[in-house]
């Protein structure tokens, strides 16, 4: 729906003109075919500069999103690749078709009399004439004025924070339920089974909740025994009454989960669990990274930021990497001792694999088949170290010794396992964001931890998932989007051959920028990819209108009005409509996306808001101080 109004824009120029051009130079006549083709021809002409220029400019502005990498590359692409080949094609078909379309149709019966259209664009033209007497009266005034509001949604832009991409809301959830690493499998299943139990009598929004615990036999998301993905399928949200939103839900399925003892729990989404998964190894929102050598201390300091960052407004589950609490039995030989009877240590390797997981004693035999006989300790005897301790081990001299005379035996607890990046041992502290932006919410986080954490040398701190992708896309676009710019000035350069002409049709891009910035802070939306592909959308559109105006002025210069402030007055009145029209078609494009409810609207909504909010501004900006510029700096040097 993105190229809905675009692709028309051409074409409403170029009509205008030719309507313009037939009743002020045929008014009230009946025109010969012959005349009628001719009018349309030079008033294609005429204009057709700034109409192919202006279109061309919106396609360029879209090269930009190519330079995408990633997951918002494979978002973004396709959609500008589909406005590209689409602008193209009106470009093409608003040159050829649509002016011979023009002479096909358009009545030879010219009438100057006033239609509903008319009076609506005099009663516009009515109100915009006396603000722009006193815009150009107030020159100076009206310039700093519009500086200032630039720089102060600049400044209000800085605080709005960001994030990726917008969350969409996938109409389920998804609870991680996490419990202590020693935990067995007939306990785990114990446990979500009570889990689902509670989820399904306290909350009447859930249709039915499925948990997976475990690595499956083709482990594409290995877990241990500990972990369960709770799968958590939702009614409509008409029919929800515990809860208005899927965050204040969820706030209330932890409280209520929070009465099982031994459990960590934290929520999400499926398909936003698999994403981040994806992305960056970790399943939430935000991933604060430890690195350095020492299990131990990265477990202590993962805890100390844990309970610095816990109080953080937006964070709403956090949850710390499991490294350590596995059982494992460790056997610390005595080797003065092996030495001096005469043993070695794959001697007492050997007696202590075959007491725990068993070793071959003989062969069985069931007519053709043949079974291994393996030989080790009942389970109960295998629970208790003391057993196992006073095992015997047989001397080469015939004679038998204590296996606890020879080593000692503990049960320790032991790394439950060892997650490397980039070579370097690390830990994760994992965050979910609610209510709140992703890289404001970073922000203040490193600010807590840079002044309330030390670290040992040689220990460092990273933060990835969304906010990581968030950087990156962004670091993308600022080398990215400041090149389109530089191509669109150039071809406005080229178009008016005036360097003073190019940089004032230029001025639409901050002017429209004030629009943009300001939706986006009315509707509480931060700034995310999807907002920044909206105003590179934007500042395509917003240039057509400069281009219009000022080649107006300079039409009106060839034809002898050598009086600016008269070239001013009679161009904006000749193209008020088309400004007006491209606009508002530009604008009515994007508003199905703005308004929408439906599957992926969050994506969306940013987009439109940003061009709908920009197009306004720079519509009404351009028509005051365009003019201005123009009567200062308009000479064409």
């Amino acid at each position: 729906a993105i190229d809905f109004g675009l692709v028309v824009d051409g074409a409403v120029i170029i009509v205008e003109a030719v309507i313009h051009r037939l009743q002020h130079h045929f008014p009230n006549k009946r025109l010969t075919a012959k005349e009628l083709n001719e009018s349309v021809y030079a008033s294609a002409v005429q204009i057709r500069q700034s109409a192919a220029f202006g279109e061309l400019i919106i396609l360029m502005v879209y090269l930009p999103i190519f330079a995408l990498t990633g997951i918002e590359g494979k978002m973004f692409k396709p959609m500008a690749q589909t406005v590209g080949f689409a602008i193209l094609g009106a470009l093409i078909l608003s040159l050829t078709y649509v002016p011979m379309m023009a002479s096909l149709f358009l009545s030879k019966n010219i009438s100057t009399k006033l239609t509903f259209a008319d009076r609506i664009m005099a009663f516009g033209l009515a109100l915009y004439e006396p603000f722009l007497r006193k815009a150009i009266r107030f020159k100076t005034l009206v310039l700093a004025t519009i500086l200032v509001v630039f720089l102060g949604t600049i400044a209000l832009f800085w605080q709005m924070g960001g994030e990726f991409i917008p969350t969409l809301d996938e109409g389920d959830m998804a609870c991680q339920v996490v419990m202590p690493p020693d935990v067995s499998l007939s306990e785990m299943v114990k446990t979500t089974l009570k889990v689902e139990k509670v989820l399904m009598q306290k909350f009447p929004e859930i249709r039915s909740v499925v948990a997976k615990i475990g690595s499956s036999e083709i482990p594409t998301d290995p877990m241990g025994v500990a972990d369960a993905d709770v799968m958590i399928l939702l009614k409509p949200k008409s029919e929800w009454t515990s809860a208005g939103s899927r965050e204040e839900l969820a706030d209330k399925m932890k409280a209520e989960l929070e009465n099982i003892a031994g459990i960590e729990t934290e929520f999400t989404q499926p398909i936003q669990l698999r994403f981040n998964e994806l992305m960056t190894g970790v399943k939430s929102d935000i991933a604060i990274k430890i690195f350095g050598e020492d299990l131990e201390i990265l477990a202590r300091k993962a805890e100390e930021v844990g309970k610095l960052i816990a109080k953080t407004e937006g964070v709403g589950d956090l949850r710390i990497e499991q490294t350590e609490g596995l059982p494992q039995l460790v056997v610390r030989y005595k080797r003065e001792k092996l030495a001096q009877y005469g043993l070695t240590i794959n001697e007492l390797n050997t007696l202590i694999r075959m007491a725990y997981a068993g070793e071959t004693a003989g062969k069985v035999y069931e007519g053709e088949k043949r079974f291994d006989l393996v030989v080790r300790l009942a389970e109960n005897y295998r629970n208790d170290l003391e057993n196992i301790e006073n095992l015997y081990v047989h001397l080469p001299n015939g004679s038998q010794v204590y296996i606890k005379e020879l080593a000692e035996i503990s049960l320790e607890e032991a790394p439950l396992m060892i997650s490397r990046e980039d070579t370097k041992r690390r830990i994760v502290i994992g965050i979910n964001v609610r209510n709140r932006d992703v890289e404001s919410l970073v922000k203040e986080m490193q600010t807590n931890l840079e002044k309330n954490l030390t670290l040992p040398a040689g220990y460092s701190v990273s933060y990835g998932g969304q906010f990581e992708n968030l950087q990156a896309a962004k670091n993308r676009l600022l080398v990215a989007v400041p090149v389109a710019l530089l191509l669109i000035f150039v071809m406005l350069f080229m178009t008016f051959d005036s360097f003073k002409q190019a940089l004032m049709i230029f001025t639409a891009i901050p002017l429209s920028a004030i629009g943009g910035i300001l939706a986006l802070w009315v509707r509480g939306m931060p700034f995310s990819i999807s907002a920044g592909v909206g105003f590179i959308a934007l500042f395509g559109v917003a240039v057509l209108n400069g281009i219009v105006l000022i080649g107006q002025f300079n039409e009106l210069e060839k034809k002898g009005v050598k009086n600016a402030l008269r070239r001013v007055w009679e161009g904006t009145q000749i193209r008020f409509r088309p400004v007006l029209m491209t606009a508002t078609v530009a604008a009515l494009g994007f508003f199905p996306m703005a308004l929408s409810g439906d599957a992926g609207a969050e994506v969306q909504k940013p987009l439109a808001t940003v061009v709908i909010g920009g197009i306004f501004s720079s519509t009404l900006l351009t028509l005051l101080i365009l003019p201005i510029l123009y009567l200062v700096f308009g000479k064409r040097r």
